[in-house]
């Protein structure tokens, strides 16, 4: 009696291992990590992705591209207030209010195009203060607003791109917390370079190359 027990049991363990073997291979499979990156990226369909987490997975197809934007690539040193910074002229600038979410804040939008690491020591060394962050949609808004005076197609905000290959994280120069994105249609996955821009028109965000010259925002 107890083999005739015993025979069902292994045939049903047997089955159950197989399935596991089969279920874990799927779970590793090429498509399955590609979607899985692809919601962390928040690189979806969609236009004005929110991509609420700091770091994200990718696939490493642009770790070539990656290696050459590193020439853009600065060290964001917040007592970096490099003496030989040159600060724009006064009609290079224009001077912006604050608002609801912070009234105490000071804004200025300069219209000349700099490359990014120079825009940021600019920011830093001229009006003691960083590239601008933003943390909502209503204030991407008013930044676009501004940033439409300027003529240009993007300008710079604040935001960077650390790591490289497959675990890249967001940061803001300023230091404070990545919980807002709003990301243009097949960014950032798609996109390539380390600093982040904002397009005039929409106000959606974009990867680009550090080395590009563009106005930019700056926060005090």
């Amino acid at each position: 009696m107890k083999g005739c027990l015993l025979l069902p049991l292994l045939l049903l363990g047997t089955v159950s291992a197989l399935y596991l073997e089969k279920d874990a291979s799927h779970m590793g499979s090429p498509q399955t990590q590609a979607d899985l990156s692809q919601d962390l990226e928040g690189s979806g369909g969609q236009e004005g992705e929110l991509a609420l987490s700091g770091e994200v997975l990718d696939s490493g197809g642009e770790e070539a591209e990656d290696a050459h934007d590193d020439e853009g690539d600065c060290e964001l040193d917040p007592d970096d207030l490099d003496e030989d910074v040159q600060c724009p002229k006064e009609e290079e600038t224009v001077q912006l209010p604050g608002g609801p979410e912070c009234k105490s804040c000071h804004y200025r939008m300069v219209r000349t195009p700099r490359r990014f690491c120079h825009a940021q020591r600019i920011c830093r060394r001229c009006y003691r203060g960083n590239l601008v962050s933003i943390h909502s949609y209503r204030f991407d808004y008013r930044v676009r607003r501004w940033a439409r005076r300027t003529n240009q197609s993007q300008v710079w905000i604040g935001g960077v791109i650390r790591g490289r290959s497959r675990c890249r994280r967001f940061r803001w120069t300023d230091g404070s917390r990545w919980n807002f994105g709003y990301w243009a249609r097949g960014q950032p996955g798609n996109g390539r370079g380390h600093c982040i821009t904002l397009c005039t028109r929409g106000g959606h965000w974009r990867r680009a190359s550090c080395q590009r010259r563009l106005p930019f925002v700056c926060a005090f």
